[in-house]
């Protein structure tokens, strides 16, 4: 193999593992809730919102 198919190789093989573990300690929220729900971090969901 030629020096720049290792290269490539190892890039593609390396950047989604770092892309990975630069995101994994993160607390993630979903994309979008249902209209009148709102996002309970506690239950990981969508739950109906409660007004105040």
């Amino acid at each position: 193999m030629t020096l720049k198919t290792v290269a490539a190789a190892l890039v593609l093989i390396t950047v989604p593992a770092l892309s990975f573990a630069m995101c994994s300690d993160r607390e993630h929220q979903a994309q979008s809730c249902a209209p009148g729900m709102t996002w309970d971090a506690v239950s990981q969901s969508c739950i109906a919102q409660t007004s105040s």
